[in-house]
């Protein structure tokens, strides 16, 4: 069992809302940080103010990563104010750009702005899967999600993540439960299986199941009605 590697320059998350794709964004610009690599995070979520990468903000900019959020994230105003920031960021082929996108038609419309700034040989964007959330709860759902966030973007999955989880319930069996459909997902539109994500505290009861690379989680996110 092998930890997941993110190879590409520019690195897109998407997913449906609470599928997890914001805490995945956050810990993978602190794996990137690790191979003291430029790195910037940038939160395009529009659309959900109550959960976002930005909220670990402080943390993400005291170990180096910069950070963009439209200009009234964290408010009851959200406006798309970020392009010439991104965009900046995407031309500069020193920097690692993650993009922590809105999961659903809206958020896909605004990455798709970018999309002729996005190199096209040196992208990823993945597919972020929660098998417990209602709109990604068996195949031929997920496959019109899918398919929506791609037209809107105008961009191709290149991965599946499978992130499967119940909050602080979570279990080993549920993250396998997910990987399940995720295979079926995978199988059936042929985006590459790419990794499961797990926090770091349940690693150790996958060990027997798990045969493919793993992200492994910690919090950096608190949603507000839970206490840090």
């Amino acid at each position: 069992m092998a930890e997941a590697t993110f190879d590409k320059r520019v690195t897109i998350f998407s997913g449906h809302y609470g599928s997890g794709k914001s805490e995945i964004s956050v810990n993978t610009a602190f794996i990137l940080r690790k191979k003291c690599m430029d790195v910037l995070l940038a939160d395009m979520d529009i659309v959900n103010p109550f959960f976002r990468s930005i909220d670990a903000k402080r943390a993400l900019e005291s170990a180096g990563i910069r950070t963009i959020a439209p200009m009234y994230a964290n408010t009851n105003v959200d406006v798309p104010a970020i392009g010439p920031e991104i965009s900046a960021a995407l031309h500069n082929e020193s920097l690692r750009v993650i993009l922590d996108v809105g999961g659903d038609e809206e958020g896909a419309r605004v990455l798709g702005r970018f999309r002729k700034e996005i190199p096209e040989d040196d992208y990823d964007m993945f597919f972020v899967f929660n098998r417990s959330r209602p709109m990604t709860t068996n195949l031929s759902d997920t496959l019109v999600y899918i398919r929506e966030i791609e037209v809107s973007s105008r961009l191709k999955f290149t991965g599946i993540i499978n992130n499967t989880h119940f909050m602080d319930e979570t279990t080993a069996d549920d993250i396998l439960y997910g990987m399940q459909l995720a295979l079926e997902i995978s199988h059936e539109t042929g985006i590459p299986f790419f990794a499961s994500s797990v926090m770091e505290e349940l690693v150790p009861k996958l060990e027997p199941g798990i045969d493919h690379p793993l992200i492994i989680l910690k919090r950096n996110i608190i949603m507000p009605f839970r206490k840090p």
